[in-house]
């Protein structure tokens, strides 16, 4: 007789370990928002129990809703960005002590002000579409239907700035915003989930064509010229927001998704091969082509030259000093002096935490965007459908550029791009835009760890096998 399936009662949905985990980053949380506050003023935050309270209340909203909507969910993944999200939130905070005069600093019974309480809104704005995307989206799979609705939707996002005039769309040289009447939005940050999903469901689709090869050489299957059309049009897309809106951070992203999505879906090694060399074109082109990008690259190349370190390379030159003198353990929150680099709280947020945590504390940091991708692929390679393999894993993907663009920006390992930090950076866009990613990485991993339906009664008289 076959042994039935077990019931999804019987099956252990994780959900207090991720209650305990939220426990954990919230107590952290709390500690580095309080740390940071002593080590500035050596008072006690004044509104450290409304700010406790107001984190804790979010931890126990984004709990209650995955335990309802996404019960069999992976349970690290949303520790995980609660304790990103706190730390992000204590280190505006700090940084927003250093703008105020002692008299300006007490920030009242509930909630900090400045930057740090603005967050705290786009936080709780963040988690209502996290649960409305739980809510909303009970099989990720529907998501399929939409390919090209949100392929065409993405595309207007990422378009729409560059068609405004310069004052509605323009911000340090970058066109990458919607600004009108003091509210502006980053639409590219939405247009990233239009696209991976439509990549994703493109992909599904068209793998099988996509993964013939005409002649290997070299012990590598070369795809056929036909097939090259759609890696063509991904890389002349992010050339064109590279020239049209000056944002390589975006382009980087959109274009290296795509390709390792292309790779993962067919598993040819080639595509990844003709991705690297189009990369490499396609960056040699915009450097010899377009001033800002040669300008970005000689900052990169020459930070300390005379001409640059004193107005281009400023900012990151004083983010390296800061990782220098934070060293191993870092001075302490509230110790150092971040408020120096210029945007310290939005692209260089990561040059703070390396001179106030150190070392130590910034690689705690990356872990935890370490734990976050590696959850997501493997929730996609837990998924039992091709869509949600290539959903989670683009999803994943996109988190892991991410982070490594900006990582990298900041040490001088590569160019400055732009990019926010997800979850640390101060920003409405980029964190609300993440919450709905989180969302969806949650909705597959429900989906992928869900126990099979027992069998019916007519199943099981169906399976049995009697002995003689």
């Amino acid at each position: 007789m076959s042994v039935p399936a077990p019931a999804a009662s019987q099956v252990n949905s994780r959900r207090t370990t991720e209650l305990f985990l939220l426990v954990f980053a919230w107590g952290i949380s709390v500690a580095a928002y309080a740390n940071a506050g002593y080590g500035v003023t050596d008072e006690w935050p004044p509104g450290l129990a409304g700010y406790a309270t107001t984190l804790g209340a979010y931890c126990l909203v984004a709990h209650l809703a995955v335990r309802q909507f996404a019960r069999y969910a992976d349970p690290l993944v949303l520790p995980a960005v609660m304790l990103l999200q706190g730390l992000g939130l204590a280190l505006i905070y700090r940084l927003d002590l250093d703008e105020k005069n002692p008299t300006e600093r007490s920030f009242g019974p509930l909630a900090p002000r400045g930057d740090s309480g603005i967050q705290l809104i786009w936080a709780a704005i963040g988690i209502l579409l996290f649960v409305a995307v739980l809510v909303a989206i009970r099989d990720h799979r529907v998501l399929q239907r939409y390919t090209y609705t949100a392929g065409a939707a993405g595309l207007v996002l990422l378009a729409l700035p560059a068609l405004l005039p310069a004052q509605y769309s323009q911000v340090n040289g970058a066109r990458i915003w919607v600004r009108f009447s003091g509210f502006s939005i980053q639409p590219g940050e939405f247009a990233k989930l239009l696209l991976i999903v439509f990549f994703a469901g493109y992909l599904v689709v068209k793998r099988d064509v996509l993964a013939l090869a005409s002649r290997r050489v070299m012990g590598i299957d070369l795809p056929r010229g036909r097939d090259l059309g759609p890696i063509i049009v991904a890389w002349a897309a992010s050339l064109m927001i590279l020239i049209a809106e000056r944002d390589l951070g975006s382009s980087l992203l959109f274009f290296g998704v795509f390709v390792v999505l292309l790779y993962i879906a067919t598993e040819r090694t080639s595509w990844l091969l003709f991705g690297v060399v189009m990369f490499v074109s396609g960056a040699y082109f915009a450097y010899s082509q377009f001033a800002h990008v040669h300008r970005r690259v000689e900052i990169w190349l020459h930070p300390f030259d005379p001409d640059y370190v004193s107005d281009a390379s400023y900012q990151l030159v004083q983010s390296l000093f800061g990782f220098s003198t934070g060293g191993i353990l870092g001075t302490g929150l509230g110790q150092g002096r971040p408020n120096i680099v210029p945007y310290a709280n939005t692209d260089f947020i990561l040059a703070t935490g390396g001179e106030e945590l150190g070392l130590t504390g910034l690689m705690a940091i990356i872990v935890l965007y370490g734990v976050i991708v590696h959850r997501g692929l493997r929730t996609a390679l837990a998924a039992r459908d091709s869509f949600g393999k290539l959903l989670a894993a683009g999803l994943a993907v996109i988190v892991a550029l991410q982070v490594f663009v900006v990582v990298g920006g900041v040490t001088r390992l590569i160019p400055l791009t732009g990019l926010t930090t997800p979850f640390l950076s101060y920003g409405g866009s980029s964190l609300v835009a993440n919450w709905a990613l989180v969302a969806l990485i949650l909705r597959v991993s429900d989906a992928a760890r869900r126990p099979a339906p027992p069998p019916t009664p007519s199943t099981e008289a169906e399976t049995m096998v009697v002995k003689p």
